[in-house]
């Protein structure tokens, strides 16, 4: 496949994945619920600025992220230096998040916390869990315990943590394993786990996602014991309103060098790490390495368009609509249109079906893409749905995560460890782009219109989408192995009577 078709592939998903919910939005606004023609018209070019800059951040990201990945996991495997492995892959996990546009969106939405603040020590869990994540395939650990070990922790420190930072933990865990880091991580496991020769290697290399979606809430909730800031009124949302088309033209020109400077701040890192590797170990020859420097331009070209896009537009316009969608005669369309975002969400998510083929594929078939989609089409709906119903009710999110988890680690004991960590990396994977970039300004609206408060009662809503896949996918690989059983062919000895006689060669 040319780069241009490949080019044109990734501005197709970009497309599906966008325009579903600019069509039903579009529906809503036209048809019942009112908005500004000046924001309506920033939805739109703002509409178009993720189509593009998605499209180009993930060719991008592809080319250059999961390539240093693969490169940086092959000379590791080759050095077989556990010390050397675990350091890079802290430095790694830190800068390739820091870089990732969900956690950006995220962080500047939340109005008791730094923004920097913030991002910092979200990415340092991150990079804490990815040295966890390789020490465990090294030595063969099972996922399972791990898992039930950090979220035991993670539960301790919520009864006594802050309740304005408690659902901005789980969310951050949901946004750290976006479209930047998945390909990323992934490419770093399986190239780490090809080091052992044991048969349950390649299956180690699954979980990676999900285990390292548990190092920013415990950063989080950590950083709520020792960091105090007066909460603001309001999120930093901001509703523009433009008098015409060249003062909203004026708006969006104004953003771009604002998110270029934070996106060049965001990769510097990363090409740096690259660059000292490259000199130092990795020595590439002229064209991969060309290669990996056209697809670093590309992710910040692709990201600062998303930025802007996400921050002039449409966030805006979610925030409006949730505002409109909370008054008490809409009310009632909340719940039931939350969900069917959700399902058009997750459905055209670039990052799950990266996912979902994957699977596929090192399943050998057994878990087919298509089931996949289903089932975290299924997961991501009901959470929408739910999460509407916290920013109805202000209903504390410990009330649905801890049995949600409590179901998930539950399920862990009677399915395939594969399907465990499939449904934890599903989870990570689940909370994309447009769930930090409309979802979550469109339930701040909704809180802030019915007088809530938007910490406790908004945020929770990534980390809702990043549980409900655990839920699902081991449900659907519960079933997997019901029918397994059930169809497996019952070997019975045959009955013979006194007189027969019975030629063994034969039987």
């Amino acid at each position: 496949m040319t780069r241009k078709s490949m080019l044109l592939e990734k501005f197709r998903e970009a497309a599906a994945s966008v325009l579903p919910i600019v069509l039903l939005v579009a529906a809503l606004c036209l048809v019942w619920v009112p908005m500004q023609n000046d924001l309506m018209l920033a939805f739109v070019l703002g509409s178009l600025f993720l189509v593009v800059g998605m499209g180009l951040f993930s060719l991008g990201a592809e080319l250059s992220m999961s390539q240093i990945g693969s490169h940086i996991g092959a000379k590791l495997t080759k050095s077989r230096k556990a010390w050397l492995i675990l350091s890079v892959s802290f430095l790694l996990g830190v800068v390739i998040t820091v870089a990732e546009p969900d956690l950006q969106v995220l962080a500047g939405n939340v109005p008791a916390i730094n923004t920097t603040v913030l991002i910092i020590v979200v990415s340092v869990g991150v990079g804490l869990f990815l040295m966890l994540s390789m020490f465990r395939i090294l030595h063969a650990i099972e996922l399972r315990w791990l898992i039930l070990g950090f979220y035991g922790l993670v539960f301790l420190l919520a009864v006594f943590a802050d309740p304005d930072f408690l659902a901005v933990a789980f969310d951050s865990g949901g946004v750290t394993t976006g479209p930047m880091t998945v390909p990323f991580i992934m490419a770093l496991g399986v190239g780490v786990a090809s080091i052992r020769s044991d048969e349950r290697a390649q299956q180690d290399s699954f979980g990676l996602v999900g285990l390292c979606s548990i190092g920013p809430i415990l950063a989080v909730l950590i950083l709520g014991f020792i960091y105090r800031s007066a909460p603001e009124n309001a999120a930093s949302t901001v509703i523009a309103s433009y008098v015409d088309t060249v003062a909203l033209g004026r708006g969006y020109l104004a953003a771009l060098p604002e998110s270029l400077h934070e996106v060049f701040n965001a990769l510097l890192p990363i090409v740096a790490f690259f660059l000292v590797f490259q000199i130092i170990s990795l020595r590439l020859r002229r064209a991969p390495f060309l290669r990996i420097v056209v697809g670093l331009l590309m992710t910040l070209i692709g990201l600062v368009l998303f930025l802007t896009g996400v921050n002039v537009g449409f966030s805006s316009l979610g925030y409006m609509l949730g505002q409109r969608l909370a008054e008490p005669q809409w009310r009632f369309l909340l719940v039931p249109l939350s969900m069917v975002m959700g399902w058009f969400i997750i459905n055209a998510e670039p990052a799950v079906q990266v996912l979902n083929r994957q699977v596929e594929e090192l399943s050998a078939g057994a878990i087919s893409a298509r089931a996949m989609g289903l089932s975290l089409s299924i997961a991501v709906s009901a959470a929408m749905g739910l999460s509407m119903v916290r920013a109805l009710t202000g209903i504390s999110i410990l009330w649905f995560i801890v049995p949600g988890y409590a179901i998930a680690l539950g399920l862990s004991f009677f399915v395939p460890g594969t399907f465990t960590a499939i449904a934890f990396d599903s989870g990570g994977v689940a909370s994309g782009p447009l769930t930090a970039a409309f979802m979550l300004p469109f339930a701040m609206g909704a809180v802030t219109s019915m007088g809530g408060n938007i910490m406790t009662d908004a945020f929770g809503l990534v980390a809702m989408v990043a549980m409900m896949p655990l839920i699902t996918v081991q449900i659907m690989g519960l079933i997997a192995v019901i029918t397994a059983r059930v169809k497996a062919p019952k070997h019975t000895a045959p009955a013979f009577a006194d007189s027969d006689i019975i030629e063994l060669w034969e039987v």
